[in-house]
Order: C-alpha cells, then structure tokens, then sequence
C-alpha cells in the first residue's frame, strides 16, 4: 500500500533520507520564489524610484495576504498526510480534502481581493507621497487578478508534496521564473509586439505567470499515475461541511502567526525609520539576506509536517518523534552554517546587493555587518521555531503555537526592540537583539510543547483525544 513508503521508516537513518527527499525541492522552490520576486524587481527599478517605491508598497500589502491566505489553506497538508498515514492510499479522504481546500481557496481570495484594494486610502492614511500612491493603485488593480491563482497554486502544490512529488514544485516554479522574467520583458517596455504598460505591465506579467503555473500543476497531476488517481476535480460541486470546518480550524492559527511573524517585521523597519535612513537600509540588507537563508528551514518545516503527518495518522508515535527531530536537526544544522557565513563573510554577503569597496558605502556595510553579527544567534532561533511549529502542525496542534507566537514576537520581542534601539545607545544592533529575543522565546517555548507532545495528548487523533 501506498503509505507504507511514507511510515514504515525504521530508524534515523532512513529518516534524514525521507525528510531530506521531501524537504529538498520544497527548499528550493522557496529559493526560486524569492528569485521569482527579484526578477520583479530588476524590471521594475529601469522605469524610475516612483514606480520601484510604489510596487513595494503594493507587494508589502499583497504579498501579507496571499502569504496569510496560503497558510490558511495550506492546512490541507497535515490533513491529507493524516489520512494517507491512517489508510493509504486514501483516495476519498483526500479528494475531499482537496476539493474543500480550493472551495476555500476561491472563497477567502474574494476578501484577499477587496483587502488589497484598499492600497489607496491605506496609502493616504500613512502620508505617502500622492504620485507613489497612484503609482501603486494603478499597479495592484492588475496585480489582484493574480491573488486567487497563488492561492490556489499553494493548495496544488501541498498536494504534490504530500503525495511525494515535491520535486514538480522546483520545476514549476524553475519555468515560472523564466515566463515571468519574458513577460516582464514584453509587457513592461512594449517588446515582442506586446503594448508598453510600464508598471502595470509588471502585474500582468504576474498575472500570465500564475496562470501558467496553475496551469503547469494541473497538468503534471493529470499526467502522472500517482496523482491522477485521486482525481480531485471529480464531484468538485459537491460540499464536504465538516472537511471544510478541519481546514478552517486548523489553518486560521497559521494565518494568524503569519501576520504576527511579518507585522513584527514590518513594525521593525518602522522602528528603524525612527533611528535614520542608514539603519533603515542596513536593516533591508540584513532582512534580505535572513529571508534568504530562511527559505531553507522554512521548506524543512513544510517537509516536518507532512512526515509527522503521516505517522500521525499512522498511530505511531515513534515516527511522529523521529520525523519531528530530524526536521528540527536538519533545519537548525543549515542555519547553523548561515550563521557562521554571516559572522566570518559578512562582507562577502553584502557584496551581493551593493558594492562594499565603495567609500560611500563603507557606513552602510559598517552597520549592516553589525546586524549580521546578530542574525546568525537569530537564525538558529528562526529555523528552530519554524520547524518546530511544522511538526506541530503534522500533529494539527496548532492554536496554542498561534499564542505562542503572538506572545513571543510581540511581548518579549518587539517590547525589547523598541526599548533597545530607540531609549539605548544600540540603536539598529537593539532593534535586532529584540527581534532575536522574541524568535528565541518563540523557538524555546515550542520545542518544550513538541518535546512534551505525549505527556499533553497531542499524538492522540483527534477523535481520540
């Protein structure tokens, strides 16, 4: 039967093989994404700051929703991992859980829509400069076409991963990058017979991507035997209440910790508009770079719930231990070595997004190497409480995790980088011990709730509990 593969894993060993097979490609997906968004960028930063300054205001709020709306429905993983687990191959189950979750998908995207229309007066109320929140308006106008395809392309691609392709996400998401970077081409500067949209063009560029991609996934799940066999378009009219009800409890606690993972980000940056326009920079540097090297752990944590997922369902608790440490070893052992990178190259690193040999660049890399000094403690705390939240979630524990988060990031960790970096001399280095402080709370506290997950009942099913 089908998950035998998944579960009957019988030591460490063939553990690490099966976590890193699952968390590889999921990884690099991640890692193509941002460089999906780079190439946005790149385009975008030849029509003027204007247009650059305003399509960042635009992707910050857009990107906060779609990333919120694919972890609400993204709850379909540890669900159908579950399923898979208890009674491979679980046919029914999954197709149900499927169907509910692009129900979902189509639904919240309507509110994700209107959320994002609101650039405008969110623009207004915050003082931006009226030209760039034209710009902007103009921009997301097209770029909203594209929300409900990102969020239905999270749910296609859970279900690749958890059906054990997760290989088709790198791939997909490898084309995407290349039809993005000849739409942006085309669409933006009026090339190949295509009209000159300039920043709009941009969006639509967006928005030929998703659909391609949408696309690309439904075609690798029609032709591969694996996945069509659950054919998951099939009854698609029909209502599966109480499956819907699972995602929706499950996922809400995971959007919510997403909006407090980023608002705390964000409110960071704001912080460090307060301190100056040097540590402002300094800290977007430093921010992307964390972000980069984070997409790893990040894949980790996605490939720990499914793993957990499937012992779960499997009543076997042995496995749900060994998938969820050897995610949380695998995780933190990758951001071990960034952090190292970060405090003997931190120059090397830097060198990536500006020229650090430049006399006019020598404070920037001044402060920004300080920042780096301590995101390599903040990116060990990072990768564990990622992980350890995936695991969590493979046992859809993931409510108390949602508090957890919220008490850790915005309690200890933004009370302390308010105080640090605007009432003590520390200024940015402060800003960052706060945030540091917050993730490390966050890892403490949800690695004593998985290591504690029998003594609380956690790896009891549901029913069960």
């Amino acid at each position: 039967m089908q998950h035998a593969a998944h579960t009957q894993a019988p030591g460490w060993k063939a553990e690490m093989r099966e976590t890193l097979r699952l968390a590889g490609p999921l990884a690099l997906a991640n890692l193509l994404q941002m460089l999906t968004y780079a190439i946005d960028v790149i385009f975008i930063a030849r029509l003027g700051s204007q247009e650059l300054a305003a399509s960042a205001l635009a992707v910050a709020l857009f990107g906060l929703i779609v990333w919120s709306l694919q972890a609400l429905t993204g709850a379909v993983a540890p669900i159908m991992a579950a399923e898979i687990g208890a009674r491979g191959p679980a046919l029914r189950p999954v197709r149900r859980a499927m169907r509910m979750a692009l129900w979902l998908s189509l639904a919240v995207s309507v509110v994700g829509i209107a959320l994002c229309l609101l650039i405008g007066p969110i623009s207004r109320a915050t003082g931006q400069d009226l030209a760039i929140t034209a710009f902007a308006t103009s921009y997301m106008w097209v770029l909203v076409w594209s929300l409900p395809l990102m969020v239905i392309t999270g749910v296609q691609r859970s279900f690749v991963a958890t059906l054990g392709r997760p290989i088709f996400a790198t791939a997909i998401t490898a084309v995407g990058i290349l039809i993005n970077a000849a739409a942006n081409y085309a669409f933006i500067f009026g090339n190949w017979g295509a009209p000159a949209l300039g920043l709009p063009g941009a969006a639509v560029a967006t928005f030929s991507t998703s659909v391609a991609i949408v696309a690309m996934y439904a075609l690798a799940i029609r032709l591969d035997p694996r996945l069509h066999r659950y054919r998951i378009m099939g009854f698609f009219w029909r209502p599966d209440w109480q499956r819907l009800a699972e995602i929706v409890r499950i996922g809400t606690p995971i959007a919510i910790t997403v909006l407090a993972e980023a608002g705390v980000f964000g409110a960071a940056a704001f912080i460090m508009g307060r301190i100056g326009a040097l540590e402002l920079a300094a800290h977007t540097l430093a921010i992307n770079l964390a972000a980069f090297a984070f997409q790893v752990p990040f894949g980790v944590g996605q490939a720990a719930t499914i793993r957990v997922g499937y012992f779960y369902g499997a009543r076997d608790a042995g496995g749900m231990g060994r998938a969820g440490w050897m995610g949380i070893a695998i995780g933190t052992g990758f951001m071990a070595l960034s952090g190292l990178a970060m405090i003997v190259a931190p120059e090397l690193l830097l060198s990536a997004y500006i020229d650090v040999s430049a006399p006019e660049n020598a404070a920037l890399v001044s402060t920004a190497s300080a920042l780096l000094l301590v995101a390599a403690a903040f990116a060990l705390s990072d990768a564990v409480q990622s992980v350890a939240a995936g695991a969590l979630r493979g046992l859809k524990d993931t409510r108390i995790p949602m508090w957890i988060a919220i008490f850790s990031y915005w309690v200890p960790g933004f009370g302390l980088a308010m105080w640090l970096g605007l009432a003590t001399s520390l200024g940015a280095s402060g800003v960052w011990i706060g945030l540091a402080t917050g993730l490390t709370v966050a890892a403490a506290l949800l690695l004593w709730r998985w290591k504690t997950r029998e003594r609380l009942g956690l790896t009891q099913r549901s029913g069960e509990r």
